[in-house]
């Protein structure tokens, strides 16, 4: 005999009594067999009993769509207690992906138009749950009417249900601009906060209702003062705090509505500082009120005094013991610190503390407005601070911080000593956290200060002799000490103590180095140049050099073990030459990074180390060139003259490596890309050797005040062009104009057809994921004929 029926009340606790997940499953399933068998009957009778019953399990996670039809038949039904869960299953069970929502627009018009509240009520909440763009273009009219109807119950709903249908097609504003006017004179609170809503949305989405309702300033700023002065009713009251909701919506159509107009900015500056100085700030609704004032005084012109009160408002949220208040403030102030840096620089000690929170979000939003806060007058006291964070903080904040500190370092240096300094502690303090380009950088910086070169080499080796775990720091420390053992030798620095260093220490050190586990390839080419150059600094015999050298022609890194063969040559066959070759690199101003990546991809030599020259025209710098002992550094990516027969050209061709032609005739360079800051630029190379290669360079610039992370740049072209994609520099972008992303694209184009790009790009800005697709089709005609 087949079991009968359930009722709702029954089956929910059958379904609680269950104590498997395979007993629960079975209980749905019978039941839902006989709701399936009821629908098939057609029992008009207890047809919204077996939907109730349906809806529960839908809510359980069960799939009940074969219930959607009889939702319709619900909502047609004369019966209350029939439409009242048809429309409820309408809500649950239906949506834009399924056609069979537009069923129901002739009943929800006809239920709109019959004049009984509750079924008007209903229609109203499907209608602003799932109702599509079809729906509320057909129905807005009937929605318009209801706005003007006697009953607050009823404005109330087709308020929402208006909001809703802007939301969607925001096209209808036209038609709910004339009605809003009069909803604004209305004593209901529901009423009178849906209306403020709906204006907003108005505002926001359409022009022309921003500039209607701009005449309307005067009533808003009226409405607010009365609620901050008398209040609206005890029972919206919240701790305190009068209708802070409403409150709370009111100076958000505030802040539209005053953005980018003196008039209406002019209008509200009293009442906000009105606001900010009686909300009480004891309670988190009084909190709530005057962040929203705070960010409506900042987006609106308002006078300065009033921004200087805002910007205290936060500085007083830092001293809050609730962590989202801190958090908030800190965002806000961030937000703030480029419009109103020196009012925000009041509160520097503040944020500085927050940098010793215990929450990662805090002390990475404090460390972001640290940094921020940095400039030529305090980077002395901000950097103090900021080292001794570094030293502490979380791992996952010490690339942020180290990073952040070597740019401000760079940008507000007050000497060159105290930036090396500034460096060097980065470097020994976090060093494996480091930026890529750090030890490029800090070689440029050494270099180019020529009277610090004693004092550089000098801390830098008793660096080293501490600690050779911090790569960078040991990389820059084996180029310093190439460059410059001599004066590490002679003693004579007066800005250090005397240190006593024989040329066995130094000797002894960087074979340590060598020799280290934790030296990674690149590391160990910093030292093994290093030796090299010490043979010619160094008065004592080169033996023991020669014999470091030698060891490593065998290594199985490539790049170590070609090094050490070209040293290893020059020993053996062209030692008259080596004091030429290892002289001392010449000072050079860099210009960026592109110039240097078309250089590296020009020569398509052997590369192992991270700083050096640019190409002179001096022969020993030609040498040291197409060696390539160090890499370069230098934007002015110039190719060397062909060597006339001479010794010089005999090595050449010994260590087979590449010469290149001279440059071709510049090609135009093209901006493709642009947003918030973030810009893409393309540069062209076409090789005289090969016309049909183009070597397109992509550089990405962030003059933004936030990072770009998890930069990525795709490319395609046709199908009888070839596409080979080179590594790009990195997959960050600094702010305010840090260091640019390169890559190199290598277009084989023999059949010298048009060339059409393809580019997709994805990273991550200001804490939103991008992905742009575009195509380039106004590439210049030199890069492909």
């Amino acid at each position: 005999m087949v079991a009968p029926s359930l009722k709702l009340q029954d089956l929910i606790e059958e379904i609680r009594g269950a104590k498997t997940q395979a007993q629960e499953r079975e209980v749905i399933q019978k039941e839902c067999a006989h709701i399936r068998a009821s629908f098939r009957d057609g029992d008009p009778v207890h047809r919204h009993r077996q939907l109730a019953k349906l809806l529960y399990v839908h809510m359980l996670g069960y799939p009940a769509h074969f219930g959607q039809m009889e939702c319709l038949k619900l909502i047609a039904s004369s019966r209350f207690t029939d439409k009242r869960v048809g429309y409820l299953g309408a809500m649950l069970l239906l949506d834009e992906r399924h056609d069979a929502h537009l069923l129901i627009t002739n009943s929800i018009k006809n239920d709109l138009s019959q004049g009984i509240q509750p079924v008007q009520g209903l229609a109203l909440c499907t209608l602003s749950t799932m109702g599509s763009a079809e729906m509320c273009r057909d129905l807005a009219p009937e929605v318009e009417k209801l706005l003007l109807q006697p009953s607050p119950y009823v404005r109330k709903k087709a308020i929402l249900t208006a909001v809703h249908m802007i939301r969607k097609v925001p096209e209808l504003s036209s038609v709910f601009l004339p009605p809003c006017v009069h909803l604004l004179h209305e004593r209901h609170h529901g009423i009178l906060l849906g209306t403020i809503t709906l204006i907003t949305e108005l505002c926001e989405r359409s022009p022309a209702a921003l500039k209607h309702f701009r005449k309307v300033v005067p009533q808003l700023v009226q409405i607010l003062r009365t609620l901050v002065t008398t209040g609206y009713s005890t029972e919206h009251s919240i701790s305190g705090v009068s209708d802070p909701f409403l409150q709370v919506q009111i100076l958000r159509l505030l802040r539209i509505l005053g953005r980018n107009h003196e008039e209406s900015s002019e209008t509200m500056n009293d009442l906000l500082a009105q606001v900010a100085t009686n909300t009480d700030t004891s309670r988190n609704a009084g909190n709530a009120v005057l962040f929203e004032t705070v960010l409506t005084i900042m987006d609106i012109h308002s006078a300065a005094g009033l921004r200087v009160l805002a910007v205290n408002i936060l500085g007083r949220f830092l001293l809050n013991s609730d962590r989202n208040i801190r958090y908030v403030a800190l965002t806000s102030l961030l937000r703030l610190v480029q419009s109103d840096h020196s009012a925000v620089q009041r509160h520097r000690p503040t944020v500085v503390d927050c940098l010793q929170e215990t929450d990662a979000s805090l002390s990475r939003r404090a460390l972001e407005l640290s940094l921020a806060l940095v400039n030529s007058s305090n980077v002395r006291a901000m950097m103090q601070e900021l080292q001794a964070f570094l030293e502490s903080c979380p791992p996952d904040l010490r690339a942020d911080c180290a990073s952040g500190i070597l740019l401000a370092a760079e940008r507000f240096a007050p000497t060159k000593r105290w930036h090396i300094d500034t460096i060097l502690h980065v470097l020994t303090t976090a060093g494996t956290h480091v930026r890529d380009d750090a030890v490029a950088n800090l070689t440029q910086l050494i270099g180019g200060a020529q009277e610090l070169h004693a004092y550089s080499v000098r801390r830098l080796y008793n660096a080293l002799a501490e600690d050779i775990s911090q790569q960078p720091l040991v990389q820059v420390a084996a180029w310093c000490i190439g460059e410059y053992g001599d004066l590490l030798l002679e003693g004579n620095c007066e800005e250090i103590e005397p240190l006593q260093v024989d040329e066995e220490e130094v000797l002894a050190l960087l074979e340590k180095v060598l020799q280290s586990h934790m030296s990674l390839p690149a590391t160990r080419g910093y030292a093994l140049t290093a030796l090299m150059k010490l043979s010619t600094r160094l008065q004592g015999d080169n033996n023991r050099i020669r014999q470091v050298v030698s060891i490593y022609r065998s290594c199985l890194d490539v790049e170590l073990q070609q090094r050490a063969v070209e040293y290893d040559t020059l020993f053996r066959k062209y030692d008259h030459m080596r004091a030429a070759i290892l002289e001392k690199m010449p000072l050079v101003e860099r210009d960026g990074p592109q110039a240097d990546e078309e250089a590296k991809q020009s020569k398509e030599a052997a590369q192992l180390s991270e700083a050096a020259p640019a190409p002179t025209e001096s022969q020993a710098s030609q040498l040291l060139d197409l060696l390539d002992l160090l890499d370069r550094a230098s934007g002015d990516a110039q190719h060397p003259p062909p060597l006339d027969p001479s010794p010089g050209g005999a090595l050449v061709y010994l260590l087979d490596l590449p010469c290149a032609p001279p440059p071709p005739a510049p090609i135009p360079d093209l901006k493709v890309f642009e947003r918030e800051g973030v810009q893409l630029n393309l540069s062209f190379i076409r090789p005289p050797e090969n016309p049909a290669l183009l070597l397109i360079t992509i550089t990405a610039t962030n003059s933004s005040e936030g990072d770009v992370t998890n930069f990525i740049c795709q490319a395609a072209v046709p199908k009888s062009l070839q596409l080979q994609l080179q590594a790009p520099s990195g997959n960050t972008v600094p702010a305010r104009g840090g260091l640019p992303i390169t890559q190199l694209f290598r277009i084989l184009n023999p059949n010298k057809a048009p060339l059409r790009l393809k580019l997709r790009l994805t990273y991550n800005h200001f804490h939103q994921s991008v992905q742009e697709i575009f195509e380039v089709n106004n590439l210049p005609v030199e890069s492909w004929q």
